[in-house]
């Protein structure tokens, strides 16, 4: 258990910031899935770019490893081009 001030607060901060992530990565999860499921063209390219800022934002953020936000985006834009 910490005994310092600081390292109380570092913990309390941390939990805070776990909690923030994980809603946020949850949330890009769900928006990758909903925009896979789609089947008309124009939906999916309309829904694209919100998708592809929210994964930017989590790569930027080190939510997400970068490779991994460019893996997401092109898999997803080569969904798109296959519809």
């Amino acid at each position: 258990m910490a005994n310092h001030k600081s390292a109380k607060k570092r913990i309390r901060s941390n939990e805070a910031k776990n909690l923030r992530n994980k809603y946020q990565h949850k949330t890009m999860r769900n928006a990758v899935r909903k925009l896979r499921a789609l089947t008309v063209k124009s939906e999916a390219e309309t829904l694209f770019p919100v998708v592809s800022a929210m994964i930017d934002k989590l790569a930027k953020r080190n939510v997400i490893h970068s490779n991994k936000a460019s893996n997401l985006k092109s898999g997803l834009a080569v969904h798109i081009n296959k519809i």
